[in-house]
């Protein structure tokens, strides 16, 4: 934070994301005797809170709310809706590898809805349940893949009543096939997602597969969620179409100096310097660290490892030590809950569904005789204290030096790992919960042979071990060779999400190129008094192509018919007799500059009709709503390039190469298109209508692993997200660009930029 407070003198306006809420609070507790201004950005503020908040020295907030601020600064209409106005100087993010690691992969997305029907979801929700695994679809779990077979296909061929599901149909049937198998076979209830009866038709919730939060609002791209709503029987949503998109790999590197703080940095030290250049520095603990981390107990299946687990709770609880248990999803969370229950013993549960105390339950989880389950531990970010944190002291139940030295005494916090996550840094997390500050404490993690990881890397080998030498369900093994198989496996694990990182960082970073070229021609256009310059240049363009590609040759190959038509087409003037007479000159340039005189002059009273304020008003919207329009069908034209270009690596060519070098073809026809439609709009709009506003909802889409992440479909974005935004515009309201029929009459949405 003192780095923070150097910065400020420099006069450079610095940022703080935390991973939650949570974190945040905790800074800024600590932090409350600096001097200088700070301010926090959270996800309720009104725009211009959120610019008083970055306008001050030090701004706290979470990494999802500054990236979605990014987007949002660059969907802006006029200046004082902009927050991120003093650029992106410093940055120090807190618990940097959950931020720049763990949610590399997850793109934030601003989205709006689409208009195609919804029924296609349902229809399919209703024939995957039919199909049969390992025969009519495939799954492969250490890739988190699910593939349709021969069989398959034809069976859904015949319950659709179709001959060829790829001809009748396309793309699209294909499509919704793909998003309904991966809802039912890879996405789970209570593990990946929660279901919300309260709300009108039901609600499928996100759950935030590194803290176990829910992410109400957030939804998975690509059609993803309508197919879980679909499996689950509540209210399909429309899809969406991306308005806005970047990932957190790409946001952050936009800071000129870039900071974080964690406990687990030396595992992912590669990937820091490799991607954001950062050094990992490891800092000596301030006091001697005691914790006792005990070796791996290896039980034969589940239900034997949980009542080894309630047991070691009972014992733990009996002798008043505080005990921490980290379960990897709600499903399990419960189960444990279930089976403490019925031993009796008194504990705090911690999940999804569980979540409005999450502070105050950690905070407390350091008592005597305190026991404490909760999923996913990563990114809460209260300290566990011994004795309880004064914070959430009660009256009736003061915390005091004599209650720390009881629980000190009975061994400290006792942290339970039910089974090992897939990132080795998130166990260490969990351990590191215990023995902080020289305080003493242990960790234990208990595993079985059905745990999804030790499943899929062998866990059935070692199951018939086990059998084979006649160990029982309720018997213990400490065996460092399958301790050393489970670490093995979480490193081929983390090599496979670095090298799909990377991906995802290789095919954004071209279009970051593109978006950062968008967004300056939005800076422009709002930060500029006066456009007209940049207009009358791009009518000035559109006249010298149109000539060009007219007046080619001999003046008897001259199109002027066609030359006329396109004027009139463009600005309604009738010019044909005049360029008749014109082009008997055989000079092309004297009818370009004809051409050019008119439209000035056509402008010059365009301006003077509606008067030059409301001129100024209508060239900044008419310039915005078509970068915004055609930007959005850029996004969508890239994502459709990315997804194809993988094929060509069958002809033995490089599928970055290539979409690099179309993706430049496709950014200059984007930038053509624009200069075009501007100039096609300018004297269609007859008066000045401010846009709608959007209700915009921000969407965080998850991953689904396989050969799909290889060009990350970020179908879950985890990865997302990305969340639909509602445009209140009727289909046959007028636009609200303004434009008009050649008799006066406003065009309707879906004639203009609703088509």
């Amino acid at each position: 934070m003192h780095s923070e407070k150097i910065h400020e003198l420099e006069n450079n306006k610095s940022g703080l994301p935390v991973p939650s809420p949570d974190s945040k609070e905790a800074v800024l507790d600590k932090e409350r005797d600096l001097t200088g201004s700070f301010r926090v950005v959270h996800e309720f503020l009104r725009p211009v809170t959120r610019r008083d908040a970055y306008e001050a020295d030090i701004t706290y907030g979470t990494n999802n709310e500054y990236g979605f601020d990014y987007l949002r600064d660059n969907m802006a209409y006029t200046l004082p809706d902009i927050s991120q106005s003093r650029g992106h100087n410093f940055a120090i993010v807190d618990e940097v590898d959950s931020i720049l690691i763990d949610e590399a992969r997850t793109p934030l997305i601003i989205s709006a809805p689409d208009t195609e029907s919804t029924k296609m979801y349902e229809t399919f929700s209703k024939i995957v349940p039919r199909l049969i695994e390992n025969e009519d679809y495939n799954v492969d779990e250490k890739l988190k893949a699910v593939s349709i077979t021969e069989k398959g296909i034809e069976k859904v061929e015949k319950m659709l009543g179709l001959k060829n599901i790829y001809e009748e149909g396309g793309v699209r049937n294909v499509h919704h096939l793909e998003q309904a198998l991966k809802a039912e076979i890879l996405f789970k209830r209570d593990r990946d997602y929660v279901v919300n009866p309260s709300t009108d038709g039901g609600e499928v919730i996100i759950v935030d597969e590194f803290t176990g939060r829910l992410m109400p609002g957030r939804r998975w791209s690509e059609g993803l969620h309508q197919a879980v709503e679909a499996k689950e029987g509540v209210k399909v949503e429309k899809e969406s179409r991306t308005l806005a998109t970047i990932t957190f790999q790409n946001y952050f590197r936009l800071y000129k100096k870039l900071a974080g703080m964690t406990g687990t940095a030396q595992t992912s030290a590669e990937e820091f310097h490799r991607v954001y250049n950062l050094s990992a520095i490891e800092i000596p603990t301030n006091k001697p660290m005691i914790r006792r981390d005990a070796p791996d107990r290896i039980y034969k299946t589940e239900t034997g490892k949980f009542r080894a687990i309630a047991k070691e709770i009972k014992e733990k609880h009996e002798k008043g030590q505080p005990v921490l248990v980290g379960t990897v999803s709600i499903e399990k969370n419960e189960i444990l809950s279930a089976l403490l229950n019925r031993e009796g013993i008194p504990h705090n549960v911690l999940n999804a569904k569980n979540h409005e105390r999450e502070a105050e339950i950690i905070a407390q989880a350091g008592r005597s005789y305190a026991v404490t389950v909760a999923t996913n531990m990563a990114g809460r970010g209260v300290d566990i204290i011994l004795g309880g944190s004064p914070r959430f002291g009660e009256a009736s139940n003061p915390i005091d030096a004599q209650e720390a030295q009881k629980v000190r005494e009975a061994g400290g916090l006792h942290v339970i790992g039910t089974e090992r996550h897939e990132a080795r840094r998130i166990d260490d997390q969990l351990r590191g919960r215990a023995g902080r500050q020289g305080d003493p404490g242990s960790s234990q993690f208990f595993i079985s042979t059905e745990d999804d990881l030790a499943r899929i890397f062998g866990g059935d080998r070692l199951k018939r071990i086990m059998e084979t030498l006649g160990v029982g369900e309720d018997d213990v093994i400490e065996n460092r060779f399958v301790s050393n198989a489970i670490g093995q496996a979480q490193s081929r694990i983390e090599g496979h999400n670095f090298d799909i990182r990377k991906y995802v960082l290789e095919y954004d970073d071209v279009m970051n190129k593109h978006r950062e070229a968008i967004y300056r021609l939005r800076k422009d256009v709002l930060s500029l008094d006066n456009n007209k310059e940049k207009i009358i240049g791009y009518l000035n363009g559109q006249i010298d192509n149109l000539v060009a590609f007219h007046a080619q040759g001999q003046e008897y190959e001259w199109n002027i018919e066609e030359i006329s038509e396109s004027i009139k087409a463009l600005s309604g003037l009738e010019l044909h007799s005049e360029l008749i007479e014109i082009s008997k000159s055989k000079d092309p340039f004297k009818l370009v500059e004809f051409i050019k005189e008119k439209i000035s002059a056509l402008y010059e009273a365009k301006e003077k009709e509606l008067g030059t304020e409301s001129m100024k008003q209508l060239e900044k919207l008419v310039l915005l709503r078509t970068v915004d329009e055609l930007w959005m069908g850029h996004i969508d034209a890239m994502e459709y390039l990315r997804d194809s270009v993988r094929l060509r690596a069958y002809g033995q060519r490089d599928p970055l190469v290539e979409y690099k070098t179309e993706g430049h073809k496709m950014f200059q026809q984007l930038t053509g298109a624009i200069e075009a439609e501007v100039a096609n709009l300018i004297f269609k709009v007859g008066f000045v209508n401010q846009p709608k506003k959007i209700d915009l909802k921000e969407s965080r889409p998850n991953i689904v692993s396989g050969e799909e992440t290889a060009i990350e479909r970020e179908s879950q974005s985890r990865q997302g997200q990305p969340a639909e935004s509602e445009i209140k515009i009727g289909r046959n309201d007028p636009c609200p660009c303004g434009a008009t029929h050649s008799d006066g009459r406003p065009k309707k949405y879906k004639h203009c930029h609703g088509r």
